[in-house]
C-alpha cells in the first residue's frame, strides 16, 4: 500500500486542487430567439424538443 513519505503542505495540495472544476450547463439559444437551460422545457413556447407542453401521447 503506498503510503506517503512526507506530509504534503497546505499550498501543494492546494495547487493540486486548483484542477478539479465544476463545469455549469450552458444556455441554449433555440430556433425564436429565446434561451433555456438544456434538459429543460422552454417557458415561453411551452416546449421540449419539438413537442408541445399540452399534448399527449
Amino acid at each position: 500500500m503506498a503510503v506517503p513519505k512526507r506530509r504534503n503542505s497546505k499550498t501543494r495540495a492546494a495547487k493540486r486542487r486548483t484542477h478539479y472544476k465544476l463545469t455549469l450547463p450552458r444556455p441554449i439559444k433555440e430556433a425564436d430567439g429565446t434561451w433555456r437551460m438544456p434538459h429543460r422545457m422552454n417557458l415561453t413556447t411551452g416546449e421540449y424538443i419539438k413537442v408541445k407542453k399540452d399534448e399527449k401521447k
